[in-house]
């Protein structure tokens, strides 16, 4: 029996990899961004000492460049790679004792952060992406989530009610919005030079 058109084209799409060697490349890659960026401007402020990095800067380029799957992806291999030992969390520190300390509620938002703004960017925005105005929105709602994972992250560890750990908080708001506005800009940009980059299965 001879094989249907429909189903010789389909089964090689089947059988191919959900990321290829250029996804698990783009992953690397902005594992290793999101690493360096986390010891970038690494000032402790505020209250809980939480330290002021350009990590939030490459969590939202990430979502937005890379979309829900890769993004999240780059993201659980930095924090994989933390866990491991090596020092790729702010101030140089490593190891799981980092997730149960005052960053740890950040940490934890961290792949969630990603996946909503990436699900945001490429399934909401779709041909709208080159619009900084949008990106820069999808990015808020990324802010947003990381806030309220280290506002409730704070408040456990420092055993300190949610509006005293929204103190400790406050002096990060203006920051991020900082960094959601220039990644929103420089996502838009890419997405206009590269229109397909988030058209990959990934």
């Amino acid at each position: 029996m001879t094989e249907s058109p429909t189903t010789a084209a389909e089964t090689p799409m089947a059988r191919s990899p959900r990321l290829d060697a250029t996804d698990l490349a783009l992953i690397a890659a902005f594992a290793a961004l999101i690493a360096v960026c986390s010891y970038l401007a690494a000032i402790p402020i505020g209250g809980a000492g939480v330290p002021l990095t350009l990590q939030g800067f490459a969590l939202l380029l990430t979502g937005a460049l890379l979309g829900p799957l890769r993004g999240t992806a780059a993201v659980v291999l930095y924090l994989i790679l933390g866990i491991a030992g090596l020092p790729v969390f702010a101030g140089h520190a490593a190891g799981p004792g980092v997730f149960v300390g005052v960053t740890a509620g950040y940490l934890w938002s961290f792949p969630l952060m990603v996946l909503v703004v990436g699900l945001l960017v490429k399934y909401v925005l779709r041909g709208r992406r080159t619009n900084p105005l949008l990106v820069f929105a999808a990015c808020v709602v990324g802010v947003v989530i990381n806030h309220v994972g280290g506002i409730i992250g704070m408040a456990v560890v420092l055993r300190v009610g949610l509006l005293e750990a929204a103190a400790f908080d406050a002096p990060y708001w203006i920051g991020d919005f900082i960094k959601a506005a220039v990644a929103a800009v420089v996502a838009s940009q890419v997405h206009r030079a590269f229109p397909k980059l988030l058209a990959r299965r990934a």
